[in-house]
Formats: structure tokens, C-alpha cells, sequence
């Protein structure tokens, strides 16, 4: 009797779910690992382990006795690491360790992409206050603040003034595991990610991915929508940019999200993940707008199968996040009619009533979401528009 393939997927929160959901589909046994004994993931999984995703060496001991013929994240920056060193134990098909530490540390990252002359803001890593208040007056205008090892948007803000800089830097630092901090020139223009796929070294651009964000302070993702709406020159220069960061920082197989601003001197790079697209981008969007699986395909290359690009459907499909004022949640009206909205494929509310609303400061703080599809991205978006003003939402 043929062996049954073993698979261990770092994480089992929602973000993974997909990806635990398409491996049992291929037939892979699943060992699933999270910190959180009530994590989604694990009622779907062959056998779960309580472990935080980010515990390598204990991670790397159950892989030992484990033996997975493959090993993966989905959408979590750093379960990377995790990936990476049991990758190397175990002799899978993963990105290196080192590549792992370029993706996941924002310096590191920046430092290596400057050596290979990809176009990023300018930038300075620090971890004092002192370090920090020195590096600041280097920016006679608005500048970016963040946390060099987080993702979600934690930790973001938008010095505008003065008076800004010190609530930014505790913001940040707060948000940091290492300590280090990331300043950055403030970059303006239309914001895309890019959604790629590197096989043999070759990477291979699934889609970009137009964005919606709350803008300053925090610049919180609200919606994203596939085909982008960029020219095609524009897109080009994208793609450029996307292949060279890639190349820049390591990544020779498996996935990647590229985060890039349009400026007026060009694509810039904001951030490189060595991982498939979170809010719902590769797990619904881009199989939606292009018929391509790439939570499949990420899985097969884990895997070490040949893995070959399936030609692209032309389709448009977005998602929108839903805002409300803060409170307690009370009730939200119309979900039904809102599904029924021709082209609406998926309504999702992430807080449960009682729950309480607050700004929306990082990605947890979002209400729910609509997604949908239909023949271009604009009209996906005025769906998506369209039943997040019929949903009511009500709060105390």
C-alpha cells in the first residue's frame, strides 16, 4: 500500500485553514501546529501540536520525529523562520534559513535590497530612543514608523509633526519582538501587492493586487481587487521591481507577496513576504480573478512536485472590509439581502455580537468582509461597494 504523504502546517488560525482544507483534498496526512488549543485549524487536521508557531527549536524537534515529506505557512510572516529551519532538518523544499531572516526582518530586508539597487524609500534601523530621535531628523517631512519584525499593519504610524515622534516611536516599539525600529521615507501613489510564484528559481507573477487602505496613521488594509486598474506600463515596471526584490532577498522556490507604492519616480518596494498573500488574496481573490490555485501550487512545490502554471481565466473579483462606528456590537441587519446581490460570492463577519468596536488600528480590528466576482475588477468593486452600504451595523 502507497504511503500517505505527511504535511506540517505552521499555524492553525484562520489564516491556514485554507491551506489545511487543500492538503487533506491532495490526500496529505496534516499535522497542524498552533499555540492556541481552540485554533479553527485543528478540528480539520489529522493531529494537532500545541506550540507556538514561532518556537523553532521545538518545532524543529517534533519535525525530527515527525519525518514530513513537506512543510509550509500560509499567510503568517514569521512562522517563516520556523518553516525554514525545519526545511534545512529535514532536507525539504523550502526557502533557506538565511532567506527566511531577509523576509521576515524589514532592516535585513531593506539592507539587502539597497546592495542590489531595488528601488525602496529611504530608510534607517535603529533601536533606541536616542538612535531614534537622531534618525528622525534626517526627514524634513512626513516619515513612516513601524516595528522591523511584525506584519498586519501592528505597530505602523505616520509622523506628521513634531509632536508626533515620540508616541510613534513607544506605538512601534511596542509592536516590535526584536526592538528594532524602521523609519522610513513617506511614500505617496497607488499601492499594490504582488502575488508571484518562484519554481527552479524562476518567478512566475500570478496577479497584482489593487489596495484600499484607512491611510495615516496606521494604513490599514480595507479592500483589494484583482486585475489591477494600473496601465499596463505601469504594471510592467511592477512586475520589474517584484523580480529583482525577489531575487534580491533569496527566495528560489515557493511563494511570495510583494507589497509596492506606485511613487512618482516609480515602483517602490514597501515589503517582501516569503509567503502567500493574506486577507483573503490567494486564498479566494486570485483563484477567483485567474482560476489559479496557489495555495495547490504552493503545497505540490512544498511537496517536490513539478509544478506548472495553469493558463489565467480574465476575471475581476474584490473584497471590501466592513467599517462601523465604535461600541458594542449590537445586531447587523440585511446580511441576506446582501448575499443575494448578484455577483457577491462571500460575506464574512469576523466579530460576534457583544463583542466591542474599536478604530480600526490594526488588521484584527476589522468588523467582517464582502467579496465578489464578476467580468472586471471595477464592477467586482462597485458590488462589493454596493452590499457593504446595504449591511447595517449597529452598536452601543
Amino acid at each position: 500500500m502507497k504511503e500517505q504523504k505527511k504535511i506540517m502546517i505552521i499555524g492553525a488560525g484562520i489564516l491556514q485553514v485554507p491551506a489545511i482544507k487543500k492538503a487533506k483534498e491532495l490526500g496529505l496526512y496534516v499535522f497542524a501546529l498552533d499555540m492556541n488549543p481552540s485554533a479553527p485549524g485543528f478540528k480539520l487536521a489529522d493531529e494537532s501540536i500545541q506550540l507556538s508557531t514561532i518556537d523553532v527549536e521545538n518545532a524543529v524537534q517534533k519535525a525530527s520525529k515527525i519525518r514530513p515529506h513537506a512543510v509550509m505557512t500560509l499567510a503568517s510572516d514569521m512562522p517563516i523562520r520556523t518553516v525554514a529551519a525545519i526545511g534545512e532538518k529535514c532536507g525539504l523544499n523550502t526557502i533557506s534559513i538565511e532567506t527566511a531572516f531577509n523576509a521576515t526582518n524589514k532592516g535585513k530586508m531593506r539592507k539587502h535590497l539597497k546592495q542590489k539597487n531595488v528601488p525602496i524609500p529611504r530608510f534607517f534601523v535603529v533601536s533606541s530612543l536616542e538612535e531614534y530621535v537622531e534618525a528622525s531628523n534626517n526627514f524634513e517631512n512626513k516619515f513612516i514608523v513601524k516595528p522591523a519584525d511584525n506584519s498586519g499593519s501592528r505597530g505602523i504610524f505616520l509622523v506628521e509633526q513634531k509632536s508626533d515622534i515620540i508616541e510613534a516611536f513607544q506605538y512601534a516599539k511596542k509592536h516590535s519582538r526584536s526592538g528594532e525600529i524602521l523609519l522610513e521615507e513617506y511614500m505617496e501613489g497607488p499601492e499594490v501587492s504582488v502575488e508571484a510564484l518562484t519554481i527552479n528559481g524562476m518567478t512566475h507573477v500570478i496577479a497584482i493586487t489593487d489596495k484600499l487602505t484607512t491611510g495615516a496613521p496606521h494604513f490599514v488594509e480595507m479592500g483589494h481587487s484583482i486585475p489591477s486598474q494600473l496601465s499596463v506600463d505601469i504594471q510592467q515596471e511592477i512586475i520589474n521591481v517584484t523580480v529583482s526584490a525577489i531575487e534580491a532577498i533569496g527566495i528560489d522556490i515557493g511563494p511570495s507577496h510583494t507589497e509596492i507604492i506606485v511613487t512618482k519616480d516609480g515602483p517602490k518596494i514597501v515589503e517582501l513576504g516569503a509567503r502567500l498573500g493574506g486577507d483573503n488574496i490567494t486564498t479566494h481573490l486570485v483563484p477567483l480573478a485567474t482560476g489559479i490555485d496557489m495555495v495547490e501550487c504552493t503545497i505540490r512545490l512544498a511537496l517536490g512536485e513539478d509544478v506548472v502554471i495553469p493558463k489565467k481565466n480574465y476575471k475581476g473579483a474584490a473584497i471590501r472590509y466592513l467599517k462601523s462606528s465604535q461600541g458594542i456590537l449590537k445586531s447587523i441587519d440585511y446580511l441576506e439581502e446582501a448575499k443575494n446581490i448578484n455577483g457577491v460570492k462571500e460575506i464574512i463577519i469576523i466579530k460576534n455580537i457583544g463583542e466591542r468596536i474599536t478604530d480600526i488600528n490594526n488588521s484584527n480590528d476589522r468588523i467582517g468582509y464582502v467579496i465578489t466576482q464578476t467580468e472586471s475588477a471595477k464592477k467586482a468593486i462597485d458590488i462589493c461597494e454596493k452590499a457593504v452600504n446595504l449591511i447595517n451595523i449597529n452598536v452601543l
